[in-house]
């Protein structure tokens, strides 16, 4: 019984509607760049973690235990049990280094989300566009009816010798071009929904868009009010990190660093004669003490390390790099604002454009249906041919698809522009909340 529910079920299984904010979410938490980019906010965190840890005493412990039995004297003192406690007492670079460790987790974690939110740009535009298409493809197939039908009144015309050959070639030459067009959008929507499939970890063709899942696109302008994008803060956070760790570097040579460490040592005459080369002030007699301790501060002053000043000199350039990286990416990002603000406003009169020939074909067929049916109803001849209604209504399906296509790329449009001005994350709200 299970096996044949599982097989009755199946088809309905194939392909289900999925709504765009589950498939937002799934592409997010599919997605191998955002994968890296939280491997990337793992790491920052663990590098920050390092550099103050040098403030937290270490402990190590061993043993010196000899092998075999020593001959002559090493100036090692043989330790059942030894452990060395170390720890950064203070140092000026240091603190520099913290402050760019920090930078840098803030910036890692600022290209995580900015990372997210290109993820969800490309499985919302995906995802729309499936939408779109499939419309399109339903209007297709009704053009393709048509077309057989036009094709079936030319044959009979010609065969009546009503219209020429020539007439009868053109209803073809129609039909095989509207053909094209939809196995063109079939290939299209199968490579949109493997592209879905590869961006949600879904099979392929099992995501059917639903259409009232998508909110309407907010159109904002450019001259609206904009916030930093993501991408540009994580950049401006970056070169702070190497500006910090630049500084540290340059820090480093004339000021002391002071640094402590304890040391306990238990000795042992295992295998060996080191209690003949110590003398105990105490009893006057050989010996070598069971526990040994000690500690104190380490101050260091480096005068001359060309090496560390070599460093500095790399920092410094790194960090001039970055800088300019910054200011790279928000020049870029303000002319893709202008580039896409231009082809705003253009796409925004296309896709009217497209909306009101849509509606003036939609009133031609009206007024051809009208036309032909008052000429049957009145019993005289019609004054339309019967090719006139499917002609007009190859042309309504035709400049149906036009508005659809229009408006796939206005919608875009819109999405690139929210994300360059930084609404991004009011998008994806709104979605959720949808």
């Amino acid at each position: 019984m299970l096996i044949g529910m599982a097989i009755a079920t199946a088809p309905a299984l194939v392909s289900a509607q999925v709504s765009l904010s589950t498939v937002v979410d799934l592409s997010q938490r599919n997605s191998s760049a955002v994968k890296l980019a939280q491997a990337d906010v793992s790491k920052a965190q663990a590098a920050l973690s390092e550099t103050k840890d040098v403030y937290i005493p270490s402990l190590t412990l061993g043993s010196g235990l000899p092998a075999v039995p020593s001959v002559g004297f090493m100036g090692g003192v043989p330790s059942i049990l030894n452990g060395t406690v170390q720890s950064m007492v203070f140092s000026l670079p240091q603190h520099s280094y913290i402050r760019a460790a920090r930078a840098g987790l803030q910036a890692a974690s600022l290209r995580l989300k900015d990372t997210r939110e290109q993820v969800a740009l490309d499985a919302s535009t995906a995802y729309i566009e499936l939408d779109t298409v499939e419309h399109e493809l339903d209007a297709a197939r009704q053009q393709e009816t048509f077309a057989d039908r036009l094709v079936t009144i030319e044959q009979q015309r010609a065969e009546a010798g009503v219209d020429p050959l020539s007439e009868l070639l053109q209803a073809q030459l129609t039909a095989a071009q509207l053909k094209l067009r939809r196995l063109h959008l079939e290939t299209r929507a199968g490579s949109l929904s493997k592209q879905l499939a590869a961006l949600t970890g879904l099979p392929a063709g099992s995501i059917t868009p639903d259409h009232a899942s998508i909110p309407e696109i907010p159109a904002v302008r450019a001259n609206e009010s904009g916030r930093t994008t993501k991408g540009i803060e994580a950049a401006g956070m970056f070169a702070l990190s190497k500006q910090q760790t630049a500084r540290g570097d340059a820090k480093y040579t004339f000021i002391p660093q002071i640094s402590f460490a304890a040391e306990y040592l238990r000795s042992t005459t295992i295998l060996n004669n080191a209690t003949d080369y110590y003398f105990n002030n105490t009893t006057h007699t050989k010996g070598l003490p069971i526990n040994n301790f000690s500690s104190g501060f380490s101050i260091q002053i480096p005068l001359l390390d060309w090496g560390h000043r070599a460093k500095g000199r790399e920092s410094a350039a790194d960090a001039l790099r970055a800088t300019v990286e910054a200011e790279q990416a928000q020049r870029q990002n303000e002319v893709q604002i202008a580039e896409l603000t231009g082809s705003l406003r253009e796409l925004d009169t296309l896709a009217e454009i497209a909306s009101l020939k849509q509606q003036i074909a939609n009133e031609q067929l009206q007024a051809v249906l009208a036309q032909l049916e008052l000429g049957n109803g009145a019993g005289t001849q019609p004054q339309l041919s019967p090719k006139a209604e499917q002609l007009a209504r190859i042309d309504e399906r035709q400049k149906f698809q036009d508005a659809l296509d229009a408006g796939f790329d206005l919608s875009k449009a819109r999405l690139s522009l929210l994300r360059a001005l930084g609404h991004m994350e009011d998008w994806l709200h709104e979605l959720h909340e949808k």
